[in-house]
């Protein structure tokens, strides 16, 4: 609606000025019979304004009563799995009308068999109305040489038992890295975002996920330093990167070239800050034959990670502004809002137990705090943990789309069916003031937990 909007306006003062300009020079009169001819032409441009004014308030009469679906005005549709429905709405100023959660895929192929992964998939959509999933060229996660591409193959096996229509499908190009060597093929090139590896990554996406398009392509992660990145200390001048840095153009000039060639319906961004999102909306505003307008931007986002989406990137992002739609992922901070860390018997399964040292900075002494404090509220509230951080990320009104996952069909239905929650404005206050004590307490990472007495 916005990109349609802002296009009418633009169209509408240009045909409006040539008229003006047309109208108010009497001295430049043409002659009699050349006058015939040109008054129609006048009468035309001004009916084609007003037409193109019609046309951008039938697209706002339109998202008023629901039909173009927006994050502050969802369209519901009933499934068997919920009782109040599933929610869309329309990703940025993109056509895709997405489902306000997303089915996260990062564990199939590796936590998750291919059989249980499109399991999943299949629940999700028959049950709960999902329309729409996020993989990444290195999934699953941790990645490895070994297992990069499984989660694809997964998907890929899921795709063949839909309509391709009815799944909108995104998925992700791997950022520079110095120590992933295994997704470019033969060349064992490490990760870099120039015009070459992107190319490569797409066709290699497609290949692997047996389609012949997808709908929304995201660069996984910066290109450049940006700080803070997966746990990393924040911005530091000093650490500042240029001369091995691929330039905005270059990255989205490769993307507008699949755009073009129908291999990627649109493009985002992930673990983006204001900086990067601001400018490639630029670049896409001032040039847009030449780069692609990214629409939507997939960072972290839950009760103990915040502070840098709401400080900055809410303004940014916002309908009014870039109009980039915000797609949550780790609502449950890698599962430790669902409290099930804190426990005395976890389940060696558990991904951070799996894993040691893995996504570790939620598992230091503030995240387990804060999310002892989350979980006291849950309990008054007759909510258990998971539900309470969910539903609280599900009907943010910044958040288009919350990506889940899970590693089994319970855990799934137990996120899934948190979408029926909505919590009263008491539980909000509650949360409000948890947050107060602990904002963002994943930066206080490094603190070391206390060492237990008898040690």
């Amino acid at each position: 609606r916005n990109l349609i909007n802002r296009k009418t306006q633009s169209g509408v003062k240009q045909l409006l000025s040539l008229n003006s300009h047309a109208l108010s020079h009497p001295t430049r009169t043409p002659p009699p019979a050349q006058r015939t001819q040109a008054q129609p032409m006048f009468h035309s441009l001004t009916v084609l304004a007003l037409v193109l004014l019609a046309t951008a308030a039938l697209v706002d009469a339109l998202a008023a009563t629901g039909t173009a679906p927006t994050i502050n005005s969802p369209m519901t549709k009933p499934c068997p799995g919920l009782k109040t429905g599933m929610a869309y709405n329309r990703l940025g100023d993109s056509d895709l009308v997405v489902s306000r959660v997303c089915m996260g895929t990062m564990t199939f192929g590796r936590q998750n068999t291919i059989e249980e992964g499109v399991e999943q998939l299949t629940r999700a959509w028959d049950l709960y109305g999902i329309n729409f999933l996020d993989t990444a060229e290195m999934y699953p996660v941790p990645t490895t040489a070994e297992s990069a591409g499984l989660t694809d193959k997964t998907v890929a096996a899921f795709l063949k038992t839909r309509k391709r229509e009815d799944v909108i499908l995104a998925t992700k190009v791997a950022g520079t890295s110095t120590r992933i060597n295994w997704l470019r093929g033969e060349s064992e090139k490490f990760c870099k975002l120039d015009k070459e590896q992107i190319t490569y990554s797409i066709d290699a996406s497609l290949k692997r996920l047996e389609t012949d398009y997808i709908d929304l392509l995201q660069i996984h992660w910066p290109d450049r330093y940006v700080g803070g990145l997966f746990g990393q200390p924040d911005y530091q001048v000093s650490k500042e990167t240029t001369d091995q840095d691929t330039s905005f153009e270059e990255q989205l000039a490769a993307l507008n070239d699949a755009v073009k060639a129908g291999k990627v319906r649109y493009v985002g961004v992930s673990n983006e800050t204001p900086f990067g999102v601001m400018s490639m909306v630029h670049l896409a505003e001032r040039y847009p034959d030449l780069y692609p307008k990214i629409v939507s931007i997939q960072n972290s986002y839950s009760l103990l990670v915040r502070k840098d989406y709401e400080s900055g990137l809410t303004e940014v992002c916002s309908p009014r502004n870039c109009n980039v739609g915000l797609l949550a992922y780790s609502p449950l901070a890698s599962g430790v809002l669902s409290g099930k860390y804190a426990k005395t018997d976890v389940d060696p399964k558990a991904r951070l137990n799996m894993f040691p040292g893995f996504m570790e900075r939620y598992r230091e002494s503030q995240p387990e705090a804060a999310t002892n404090a989350y979980s006291a509220i849950a309990k008054k509230h007759d909510l258990t943990p998971a539900q309470l951080a969910l539903a609280w990320c599900y009907h943010r009104d910044v958040v288009a789309s919350t990506i889940i996952g899970a590693t089994s069909l319970e855990q799934l239905d137990e996120n899934l069916s948190a979408f029926d929650v909505k919590l009263p404005d008491e539980v909000l206050e509650e949360i409000e003031e948890v947050y107060k004590k602990y904002v963002d307490p994943t930066k206080a990472y490094n603190t070391p937990k206390p060492k237990p007495k008898d040690s």
